[in-house]
């Protein structure tokens, strides 16, 4: 529909798209309610909207301000099911809003909030979260549980099992989120506490929990203006800043900055440098591969063993990052196969 737009005519406006693309879950909602009346349960249809969801104006990427639940506990309270539609909400100004990749997560996680829900479930096409991406680790094994902050790093540098935003809304709020597939009767991945290790079947004391890489980015090498003023380099990241463009991976030298951006933004992100006089080369053939575990923090030696494992595979690494519970390396794109089965399999996840 949206292609069909663009034929009429080659420009629609974000707030237009926004309306646009709404629709797809307002009509799943009641063919859901339908299915759920064929079944012998009562339900009711509600658009984001009319379940009371606000946001900002930011159309295709808004967020959630606040969740007015009453309608929605109204038709609970008459034994009816609510079936809302995910993805959208409404502004202030009454303008319908998507909340973007991942919006139907981010919907859930924020009902369950609202609504002091006892677990909130997401069913996917994987049967949960699993230690690396099945397609391209073969011995990868799903998870039973892990933490919030292990949910939100691996969510956000690349596991596509649940979007960030909904993993750091149900980490806020404190609400248990459980991952299973729509296609089979696993019992998927519990996100929640720190947990005991009595509670759940454990072998070993694990301090990675997975690997995952995030690829479609670009890398940006940004030189100073002259040698001489080896700082002025640094005023690009106002430049990113200022035109809403999402920095990550920063590494700053006395000749150059570096950092990562969506490849999507690349060429907005070009046309900005070449705007402001800066000498730059950007780059595509550059993944960021990591590892991800809450066992890690406080434990020491865990770079020296992601160096050693990529090492023996052969994976050259141009840059590193880490935080208490992941640790990133920027590996070339040819090497993203190999950086992530040498870092499963050095690190025993598949066992």
């Amino acid at each position: 529909m949206i292609n069909f737009a663009e034929d009429v005519h080659n420009q629609i406006n974000p707030r237009a798209k926004d309306l646009l693309m709404s629709c797809g879950e307002v009509i799943s909602s009641v063919i859901i309610t339908q299915a759920l009346k064929a079944r012998g349960y009562d339900g009711t249809p509600l658009t984001g909207a009319q379940a009371g969801i606000v946001t900002d104006d930011n159309f295709g990427d808004t967020r959630i301000k606040e969740i007015n639940n009453q309608r929605v506990k109204e038709i609970m309270e008459e034994n009816k099911i609510p079936v809302v539609a995910g993805f959208q909400g409404i502004s202030n100004d009454g303008e319908i809003t998507t909340l973007g990749r991942g919006g139907s997560d981010t919907t859930a996680c924020a009902l369950g909030a609202a609504l002091h829900a006892e677990m909130v479930e997401i069913y996917t096409d994987v049967e949960g979260v699993m230690t690396a991406d099945p397609k391209v680790v073969p011995n990868a094994k799903t998870l039973k549980h892990v933490t919030y902050t292990e949910a939100c790093e691996l969510a956000y540098q690349g596991a596509r099992v649940i979007h960030p935003r909904a993993a750091e809304l149900a980490k806020r709020e404190r609400v248990p989120v459980i991952i299973r597939s729509t296609f089979s009767d696993a019992e998927g991945t519990v996100i929640s506490h720190a947990f005991k290790q009595d509670e759940i079947e454990i072998k070993g004391d694990k301090i990675i929990t997975g690997v995952t890489s995030r690829n479609n980015l670009a890398l940006v090498k940004v030189f100073p203006h002259n040698k001489q003023e080896k700082a002025t380099a640094l005023g690009c990241f106002r430049v990113m800043a200022d035109a809403g463009i999402s920095v990550d991976f920063i590494n700053v030298r006395s000749d150059f900055i570096s950092f990562m951006i969506r490849d999507e933004q690349a060429g907005e992100a070009e046309e900005l440098l070449i705007e402001d006089g800066y000498h730059y080369n950007i780059l595509n053939n550059f993944v960021k591969v990591s590892v991800v575990g809450a066992g890690m923090t406080g434990f020491p030696g865990v770079m020296a063993r992601v160096v050693e494992a990529l090492s023996e595979a052969g994976v050259s690494i141009y840059q590193t990052t880490d935080s208490h519970t992941m640790i990133s390396c920027l590996v070339e794109e040819k090497e993203q196969s190999e950086a992530l089965c040498a870092l499963h399999d050095y690190f025993e996840l598949g066992n």
